[in-house]
């Protein structure tokens, strides 16, 4: 089996609480209290750019519920507006200049829709407020698959690359399809005979890979906790350098001979043109959230890393994630 070493630092995490039933309309950025006065932040809302249920939306909804928990923030929204990719949410963002309310959950999935989707709108544009986890990705096969180990499933695949349709959570240029590209090149596969399936988020893919609709599944392996656990899904491997405690016996790919390391990170932006007041609010909220005894125990429970950095080193964070992954996707034809 050919080995190579590739590192891909990936992902996205935000803060979000109540759900509305429809996108929301642009909050009145005058509404709320800024937090200064010690008082729990209010007014702030956040956009999810995918379908509920996946990594974006439970990272949200949890980091959310920890500040509500903490008292840190009160009456947080959340909102979902999916679409190619994550950057019909990126486009509203930018649309929402100077709107200090207003943010949205991002990672490696919308840094590269962007250039994939040729999208008009890009990070470079937003503020960015802070990276919060990276989490490994997992290989993932329904109950009844016949691959048992990861090798099964490598030697399958390589035997048959396009028989074998893999699921992803992410479009083109996302975590979730650069894990899979990733790992073909590392085994010795064409990237470009992957027969690579999109869905608009964990809650998309889910379905698909129980429902045997792809031979496989790569994402993040919080996405299938649950149903690992229920015993409808099995874990070939994680990407992560060292084994993952909420899955002890699953093995890393590197474990199994497959010199691979992935982790995916998420993190939050707002609007460009931001007041810098307002955007002392969402960063001083955000490590609050960090700093917290509720936070620590979801980061555990989940088997998230922490990651968190904040402002201009988050800034200059994203500007390198940007560059690499532009010249990954230029060598993949596909930017």
């Amino acid at each position: 089996m050919a080995t190579r070493k590739n590192l891909l630092v990936a992902g996205v995490a935000a803060v979000t609480a109540l759900a509305l039933g429809a996108c929301g309309a642009t909050a009145d950025t005058n509404e709320g209290s800024s937090g200064g006065d010690g008082k729990p932040a209010t007014g702030l809302r956040i956009m999810v750019p995918n379908t509920p249920g996946g990594g974006y939306d439970t990272t949200a909804r949890t980091a959310a519920k920890v500040m509500e928990d903490a008292k840190i923030a009160t009456g947080v929204q959340v909102f979902n507006l999916p679409g190619a990719g994550g950057t019909v949410g990126l486009q509203r963002t930018v649309n929402e200049k100077g709107n200090g309310k207003l943010a949205m959950q991002m990672g490696l999935g919308v840094v590269g829709a962007s250039y994939t989707s040729k999208s008009e709108a890009t990070l470079t544009q937003t503020t960015p407020l802070a990276k919060l986890i990276e989490e490994a990705g997992a290989i993932v096969v329904p109950k009844d698959s016949p691959y048992q180990t990861i090798g099964d499933l490598v030697t399958a695949w390589k035997a048959n690359p396009k028989g074998l349709a893999v699921g992803g959570g992410s479009s083109p240029g996302g975590p979730d399809h650069l894990l899979p590209m990733q790992l073909a090149k590392t085994v010795g596969i064409d990237p470009r005979q992957v027969n690579f399936v999109s869905y608009d988020g964990g809650g998309e893919l889910l379905p698909a890979v129980l429902g045997g609709k792809v031979a496989f599944g790569a994402s993040g392996f919080g996405e299938f906790l649950d149903q690992v656990e229920a015993g409808q899904l099995r874990v070939l491997a994680v990407t992560s350098e060292a084994p993952i405690d909420a899955l002890k016996d699953v093995p890393t790919l590197k474990s199994s001979g497959i010199d691979l390391i992935f982790t995916n990170w998420r993190g939050i932006v707002a609007p460009p043109g931001i007041s810098d007041d307002d955007k002392k609010v969402w960063i001083d909220a955000l490590t609050k959230m960090h700093e917290s005894a509720e936070w620590k125990a979801e980061l555990a429970k989940r088997g998230w890393t922490d990651a968190f950095v904040t402002g201009d080193d988050f800034a200059t964070f994203l500007t390198e994630q940007d560059k690499s992954v532009a010249d990954l996707l230029k060598q993949l034809g596909l930017a």
